[in-house]
C-alpha cells in the first residue's frame, strides 16, 4: 500500500504560481512512477504529468508543457509539481497518483492521493 497526500493547492490569479506537493508513505517510493492528473466541474480527469521512478523520464501533457515541471525527492518520500503562468483553464482539483509503471493514463494508476483544488482567477 502507498498512501499519498496532497497538498499546496489554493486561489491565484492568472500567471501566478504554485508548487504541489504529494508526500508518500507506505511501501518504497522510490519504486513506483508518480502522475499528477486534474479534473475539472463537469470534465472528465485528465493526465497533467508523469515522472518515472528514477527520475530520469518525464511526461507532460500538451496543455501544460513549458509551464508545469514534475518533479520528485525521493530521500523524501515527495514529489512536487510546479505550475508555472497559471491560466484559468488550469482551475481543477489535482490528484498525485502511483504506480509501479509510468502512464499516462489515469486508469492504469493504483493509488490515488485524495485532491487539492487550485483555483485561477482571470
Amino acid at each position: 500500500q502507498v498512501q499519498l497526500v496532497e497538498s499546496g493547492g489554493g486561489l491565484v490569479q492568472a500567471g501566478a504560481s504554485l508548487r504541489l506537493s504529494c508526500a508518500a508513505s507506505g511501501r518504497t517510493f522510490s519504486s513506483y512512477a508518480m502522475g499528477w492528473f486534474r479534473q475539472a466541474p463537469g470534465k472528465e480527469r485528465e493526465f497533467v504529468a508523469a515522472i518515472s521512478w528514477s527520475g530520469g523520464n518525464t511526461y507532460y501533457a500538451d496543455s501544460v508543457k513549458g509551464r508545469f515541471t514534475i518533479s520528485r525527492d525521493n530521500a523524501k518520500n515527495t514529489f512536487y509539481l510546479q505550475m508555472n503562468s497559471l491560466k484559468p483553464e488550469d482551475t481543477a482539483v489535482y490528484y498525485c497518483a502511483a504506480d509501479p509503471s509510468t502512464s499516462v493514463y489515469y486508469a492504469e494508476y493504483a493509488y490515488w492521493g485524495q485532491g487539492t483544488q487550485v483555483t485561477v482567477s482571470s
